[in-house]
């Protein structure tokens, strides 16, 4: 049971760091500091709303790690070049946000759809802060703006995102009342190693 647990992990892993990728082709570029509104942020969303902290964690991770050589970011970036750009921020971001959003979505009741979407929203919330928060420490560091600047360039943000994360909260709530197990395997696994 173990290999077929660890296979499907990997299997949803996989997926899921592939539709990240696929989604860098939708990229609207906006402002001066170099940053687009993406579908990448909200998808590493999703994954974290949908498969918990860890392997949404391993998401990002594999996303990451396929681009420090490939291009796999919005405008056919790599995740090196970006490291020494503005952007180096949301790439943070995006390493810890899917991991926070699954561990506040996965303390969500498994068969309490109401509570489920409340628990979502805080979970999208808090890890598009981080992402806002680590995105301008970034442009603070790479672009010498000041505090006051580097908040100002998340303003264009912040309307796409919340749309964006309500339609992800959406598509999660669907998946988790089509497969309750998703959530419900913590309480799996929790009586398993006892």
């Amino acid at each position: 049971m173990k290999s077929n647990s660890t296979a499907a992990d990997l299997a949803y892993v996989a997926v899921f760091a592939a539709l990240v990728i696929v989604f860098a082709f939708v990229s609207i570029p906006i402002g001066s500091a170099g940053v687009p509104i993406v579908l990448q942020n909200a998808i590493l969303i999703l994954s974290g709303l949908i498969l918990g902290p860890r392997r949404a964690f391993f998401v990002a991770v594999l996303f990451l790690g396929l681009g420090l050589g490939l291009p796999v970011l919005s405008g056919g970036r790599t995740v090196l070049s970006a490291l020494g750009g503005p952007r180096v921020g949301y790439i943070l971001g995006y390493l810890i946000s899917p991991a926070v959003a699954g561990a506040i979505a996965y303390r969500a009741p498994a068969r309490r759809q109401t509570a489920q979407i409340g628990w979502f929203a805080l979970a999208g919330a808090v890890a598009l802060l981080i992402q806002y928060v680590l995105g301008a420490i970034g442009l603070m560091l790479r672009a010498d703006m000041t505090v006051a600047a580097a908040a100002a360039v998340q303003v264009p943000f912040l309307l796409p995102d919340a749309l964006k994360v309500a339609v992800m909260i959406a598509i999660a709530v669907g998946v988790h009342a089509a497969f309750p197990d998703f959530l419900s395997r913590k309480v799996t696994r929790a009586r398993n190693l006892a």
